[in-house]
């Protein structure tokens, strides 16, 4: 079976699925693709480091605006932590500050069970040198300028997390977790559970929701013009993980005038779940995005010329 879009033509406005190399930050990406489409309107929906590679998905067009809706898929990556080796930032990118050479004694079986440890619904600490604010300030910017950073563990689901290979003293995984997990913060918590200290020396997003690093176009195929048909996807494609209802051309005005639509006037919209998005589809054309408010559909990103399904 295909996977989505793999197969959409290119418009005016969509999503480009894009396999970021290491080294470039996720905006140098955005960059490239403005200048590649010749298109302003280019906004990515979830960042990468520069040391990391893999999926990106890049709005174009007027569904930028559609960006904060990819936001809560799940995130899927292979990984390397260097166990033995604690850096500042838990990433290659830090100053060494703690080491160990007890990684010699670590079996595979040591292993397993430590990742087994880390997985399932999980309170977990961020990295000092992330982008959570603390006092209204990014966390990094504080680690930076060698201040104590106090932050609260988040609770995040790791659904999977599979060891691919032991090469003492460098573990390869991969893992399936959801949004908010830092890749680098499970580096760490093995090497805690192990007693050996570790950080991250490798990382690839390989996937976001159903979406597949596999079906992304490379960035220097982008910078050439070579086709992207393969990489991209339509709206209609792109939030496909949203419950869908179909108006029709009375209930499409009002909607785009602002109006909020008796819930018993829209077919298919009884079973919506309170406050959570939905796509409004009239004749293959994305409308708007509306959730549902008591027994009203209340629209929210409007789009007044809809945005086409298959085009």
């Amino acid at each position: 079976m295909a996977r989505p879009g793999v197969t959409s033509p290119v418009s005016s406005s969509g999503f480009l699925r894009v396999d970021k190399p290491i080294g470039p930050t996720s905006h140098d990406v955005v960059r490239i693709a403005r200048r590649a489409l010749s298109e302003r309107r280019v906004g990515h929906a979830g960042t990468l480091d520069p040391f990391a590679s893999g999926l990106l998905l890049l709005g174009v067009g007027p569904a930028t605006r559609l960006t904060e809706y990819l936001g809560d898929l799940d995130k899927s990556y292979e990984a390397v932590a260097r166990l033995g080796t604690v850096t500042s930032t838990l990433d290659p990118e830090g100053e060494v500050v703690a080491t160990s050479e007890d990684w010699r004694d670590v079996t595979e079986a040591r292993l397993l069970d430590a990742l087994e440890s880390l997985t399932g619904s999980v309170d977990q600490l961020p990295p000092s040198y992330s982008a959570k604010k603390v006092d209204g300030e990014r966390a990094y910017r504080k680690a930076r300028r060698g201040e104590t950073v106090e932050l609260t563990p988040a609770r995040i689901t790791i659904h999977e997390l599979e060891l691919l290979s032991w090469s003492p003293p460098d573990v390869s995984f991969r893992v399936r977790c959801s949004t908010g997990t830092y890749v680098r913060a499970i580096a760490r918590d093995l090497g805690e559970a192990l007693g050996v200290g570790g950080h991250l020396t490798r990382l690839r997003r390989t996937g976001i929701g159903a979406f597949d690093v596999r079906d992304a176009i490379a960035v220097e195929d982008m910078e050439r013009g070579a086709p992207l048909a393969g990489a991209w996807l339509t709206p209609l494609d792109a939030m496909a993980h949203l419950p869908r209802v179909e108006v029709d051309e009375a209930i499409t005005t009002r909607l785009i005038h602002g109006q909020s639509p008796d819930i018993e006037e829209v077919s298919g919209s009884e079973g919506l779940d309170e406050g959570r998005p939905a796509v409004v589809v009239s004749r293959d054309e994305l409308v708007c995005v509306g959730r549902r408010e008591g027994d009203r559909l209340r629209p929210s990103k409007v789009f007044s010329s809809g945005l086409r399904g298959g085009e």
